[in-house]
């Protein structure tokens, strides 16, 4: 995307005379077509057409603005709303004749609509340049994908909340370092997902906010001396305001930036969640299990179920990284205002939104999907002396002993409890009475994981009370 030198660069549609056809609506100056390499490294029609929509709406716009700013007649503006029409129903009908010569988007749909009406086709770039035109055009799709995004994943957590409601007193380990720390529950787990997945919506929502503001009539990069009305156009594009400044209007793309480092944030806890579910497929964890959705087998050995689908969302995370980091290498050192390396803004964040939002989907059919093994994870809830922390917690509570001390008791607790192949809940109460006198009978209700979990009843907690209240007030944010 090139770009235009002055406000009302390229009034005349091609007319297949003069300079070659691929500069027809730039080429006054120049008298010889560009090199192959040149035309073959400048070209961008093969993804930027992924703005036909954006561009088609801004124009509609920028006309209907024109015409009321007396600045083009009722009769051009008449004409020139035809035959966006026109273009943008073989756009959907996947008829539009997209050519490389024309470059980029903007010049293919004007070069289009000249060829439908005619030379009241020129009339619409005044007061426009590409530079602002693919500002636009890009804030607007950027803005588009956050909003998609948002709804992914408001059905990721209605996955979740369905899933974790169904299994909100379902016993399993918790952990930390990968090793048995306390008991807590399925649904308190995949909770926690959706407390992410909530602030990553958050994120999204607070980007659009601050890009929502249109460049349009920034022109070239100066503004125009044309009577235009940029806050009219702002409202008819759903802009909550024009933009303040007409260098900045065309020079950055940190809305670009701070969408995809809230998909990288995001696709990072899908990567976090997608890992989880494959450990917990192995047969050492044997937590979880997938259907034949949602896996797949191997070419050689029959026995295999691989969580492909996960595996495939834990490695998509690399994408919007690899996304972030591009644009931001790509902005880092540009001057003010427009540079030709900002044609390098749009693959990585179509790419990126493209694999964002193909994870999502991925992601809430295989919540959707799995069943826990109930026994299996039981079982593992009240392994590693997951409920040590509860005896210490007793000696505190009921013998008033500081927690450090109580917290050295229960290390002793457990070394003795290993000595003698037995877990806490089974250890004799002389070799508890052997390290604090004061442990008694009433010390073994708490040494279970059904104890544990119903105990830790404060807010946020892992009860299944305070599991379930959370579920309600999150079935009514998303409601």
């Amino acid at each position: 995307m090139t770009d235009d030198s002055s406000d009302d660069a390229a009034k005349t549609p091609p007319t297949g005379k003069g300079p070659a056809q691929s500069q027809a609506m730039w080429g006054g100056r120049f008298s010889e077509k560009p090199a192959e390499l040149m035309q073959a490294i400048n070209v961008s029609i093969g993804f930027d057409r992924r703005l036909a929509m954006q561009d088609l709406a801004g124009s509609r716009a920028h006309a209907a603005m024109l015409r009321k700013a007396g600045v083009i007649s009722s009769q051009d503006e008449a004409a020139i709303q035809e035959g966006l029409r026109q273009v943008e129903a073989e756009v959907a009908a996947g008829t539009f004749p997209y050519r490389e010569e024309f470059e980029d988007i903007h010049m293919n749909v004007e070069a289009r609509l000249g060829e439908l009406i005619g030379p009241a086709a020129g009339r619409l770039h005044t007061a426009r340049s590409r530079n602002d035109q693919v500002a636009l055009d890009f804030r607007m799709w950027v803005r588009d994908a956050c909003d998609r995004t948002v709804e992914q994943l408001k059905a990721l957590q209605r996955a979740l909340l369905a899933k974790a409601e169904a299994h909100a007193a379902t016993l399993m380990p918790g952990f930390t370092h990968l090793q048995p720390a306390q008991p807590v529950t399925f649904g308190h787990h995949l909770m926690a997902y959706v407390e992410m997945f909530g602030r990553d919506g958050g994120r999204f929502a607070d980007a659009r906010a601050r890009m929502n503001e249109s460049p349009l009539g920034a022109a070239a990069l100066a503004g125009s001396p044309f009577p235009i009305d940029r806050h009219q156009t702002a409202e008819a594009l759903g802009f909550a305001r024009p933009t303040a400044n007409s260098l900045d209007s065309v020079a950055d793309r940190d809305f670009a930036l701070e969408a995809l480092g809230a998909g990288t944030i995001c696709a990072i806890h899908l990567s976090r969640l997608a890992e989880e579910i494959v450990i917990w497929m192995t047969p050492q964890f044997g937590f979880v299990r997938l259907s034949d959705a949602f896996t797949t087998g191997s070419s050689i050995m029959p026995q295999k179920r691989n969580p492909d689908a996960a595996e495939l969302v834990r490695a998509k995370a690399g994408r919007l990284l690899g996304a972030f980091s591009q644009l931001a290498v790509v902005m880092k050192g540009l001057p003010l205002t427009y540079a030709k390396d900002m044609q390098e803004d749009k693959q990585p964040a179509f790419e990126a939104f493209d694999a964002l939002e193909l994870s999502l989907k991925a992601m809430a059919g295989v919540v959707a999907d799995l069943e826990p093994d109930t026994e299996r994870m039981a079982a593992a809830a009240g392994a590693g002396f997951s409920t040590a922390t509860d005896l210490a917690d007793w000696l505190v509570r009921e013998q008033g002993v500081a927690f450090r001390e109580a917290h050295h008791i229960t290390g002793a607790a457990v070394k003795r409890a290993e000595a003698l192949g037995c877990d806490l809940a089974t250890l004799p109460l002389s070799e508890l009475q052997a390290l604090h006198p004061g442990l008694t009978e009433k010390v073994y209700a708490v040494l279970t994981p059904e104890a544990s979990v119903a105990s830790r009843r404060s807010y946020g907690g892992t009860a299944p009370d305070q599991v379930r209240a959370q579920i309600e007030r999150w079935k009514e944010i998303l409601r």
